[in-house]
């Protein structure tokens, strides 16, 4: 590998047994003082059924073992901190450290939902706020900030439509969803009750507005659109496509997970959109990775507003009010009123920027992933021929002829030190690379990437077998991914 590449993993620290495994019989962690009260007989307090002489094959070590192991597995971890996550679709962005500082401080941290109206006012400042805000950057007339994710704001969404059709005498039966949609999007129709039919990309990987137009009847509820979509595209012809369903009674429903290519540049509401769900912790800014928390903020137009979930904050007599009389609401879709910390990382982000800050933040990542897509076009299969947004999408044509495969070339990125790229999707890309280097990279962490995947190229040309057994230098080479998913070893048990 050659050394000017030099933004290798060096994994330095030893190999790390479990503590079940590092254990000695009679180790403590912990000194405790004498009692200071007579002793109590724990079989007499709380019956011999209840008390235990030992737990069996608890590990049993001192503090500084157990502060070393620790320690010593974090060093394993890939971070945002370490370097740059190119995971496309998925917008895995560094989060300023002040966004922390605010959530932590210790009258939000501390507020508890049950505190009354007169004593949490500022909470509920908060949430109206930043409702407002996403308002004016969604160019919605209304926001609910409830939905704890983003799959969990497209239920919502799509319920809302439900609500509003259904008080008009027909929920319909049919949502459309293109076939570069994210994949919870289809799910998300058939648990609202709805049957999904799919329609295909054109050759420029967006929708055809004569294919929508022949697929629009009165039975069609909704069309659920992700734009820009998953192969980094945006829609060209969302207005036109607005129209036709609209002209049909149907609604226009945007996944807005990919809002970070748009944020300051366009506004959903402006382009026909009826409702869209954000997720906050993506495109606002917050360590998502591992499952959450999330926030899937919901905007809508005037027409949705009664349905949205209660309850709604309103104003009277100059304090903020939780406003549950609200007739036409699809109800609760959550305990209480979202992920709060969330939110409030989210409003600082915004505040942090500013509007022209945050328009931007927005160009920023489209330079980025353009540069990175003009870097690798000489080497690797462009996927459509259209202009890229915030991400590129690449497929392996090329380098499967010499066997190599999409995660062969993930895979061996972890030899160069970088976290592997989206792999395998979008599906409508064969082979894809899906590459998302988000607008907070600086051009070197972009340059030091796009020379690990040139140099991978070469390694497929010259030798595809050091690819196709990669990885060479991580502590765990390729595993066998079929055992792993089906018979997943997830405790430990003494051999």
């Amino acid at each position: 590998m050659p050394k000017t590449l030099g933004k290798v993993r060096p994994h330095p620290t030893q190999n790390e047994p479990l503590l079940f495994e590092l254990s000695s019989p009679g180790k403590r962690g912990y000194q405790l003082p004498a009692l200071d009260v007579p002793a109590t007989d724990p079989e007499a307090a709380l019956g011999a059924g209840n008390v235990r002489r030992e737990i069996e094959d608890f590990p049993e070590l001192s503090e500084v073992e157990v502060l070393r192991h620790f320690t010593r597995l974090s060093t394993w971890n890939y971070a945002i901190d370490l370097g740059m996550f190119p995971l496309g679709s998925c917008t895995m962005k560094y989060n300023p450290r002040i966004n922390e500082a605010v959530a932590r401080t210790e009258a939000l941290a501390w507020a508890h939902p049950y505190q009354p109206e007169e004593l949490s006012q500022g909470a509920m400042e908060i949430i109206a706020t930043l409702e407002q805000y996403l308002a004016e950057i969604f160019g919605m007339s209304d926001v609910t900030l409830q939905p704890a994710a983003g799959a969990h704001g497209e239920y919502t969404g799509i319920m809302l439509i439900r609500a509003y059709l259904a008080a008009q005498g027909n929920p319909r039966k049919i949502v459309l969803v293109p076939d570069s949609a994210h994949g919870t999007n289809p799910a998300t129709a058939v648990m609202a009750g709805y049957e999904v039919r799919t329609l295909a990309s054109n050759e420029h990987g967006m929708m055809d507005p004569a294919a929508v137009a022949a697929a629009v009847n009165e039975d069609v509820a909704a069309l659920m659109v992700t734009n820009p979509n998953t192969v980094g595209v945006f829609e060209e012809h969302i207005e036109e496509i607005a129209e036709i369903l609209h002209a049909k009674g149907a609604q226009v429903y945007m996944d807005g997970a990919n809002l970070n290519a748009l944020v300051g540049v366009a506004r959903p509401g402006d382009f026909g959109i009826d409702v869209l769900h954000a997720n906050l912790h993506k495109t606002f800014s917050t360590p998502h990775g591992g499952g959450g928390p999330g926030a899937g903020a919901v905007g809508v137009k005037p027409h949705l507003a009664p349905f949205l979930p209660v309850p709604r904050l309103k104003r009277e007599d100059g304090l903020l009010r939780w406003d549950y009389d609200r007739p036409q609401s699809i109800g609760r879709v959550r305990a209480f009123y979202g992920n709060f910390g969330v939110l409030i990382r989210a409003l600082a982000y915004i505040l942090a920027h500013g509007g022209a800050g945050l328009r931007q933040a927005t160009l920023d990542a489209l330079l980025n992933a353009n540069y990175v897509r003009a870097r690798l076009e000489p080497h690797y299969q462009i996927a459509y021929d259209a202009r890229s947004m915030h991400e590129c999408v690449f497929s392996d044509a090329r380098q499967e002829k010499k066997g190599v495969r999409t995660g062969d070339i993930a895979k061996r990125l972890l030899d160069y030190g970088f976290h592997p790229y989206t792999v395998s999707f979008p599906l409508i890309v064969h082979g894809a690379m899906m590459i998302e280097p988000t607008e907070t990279e600086p051009k070197a962490e972009l340059d030091a990437f796009c020379d690990a995947l040139i140099a991978i190229a070469r390694e497929v040309e010259e030798n595809p077998e050091l690819v196709k057994s990669a990885p060479h230098s991580t502590r765990v080479s390729r595993v066998d991914e079929v055992s792993a998913a089906r018979k997943p070893r997830v405790r430990w048990i003494r051999e």
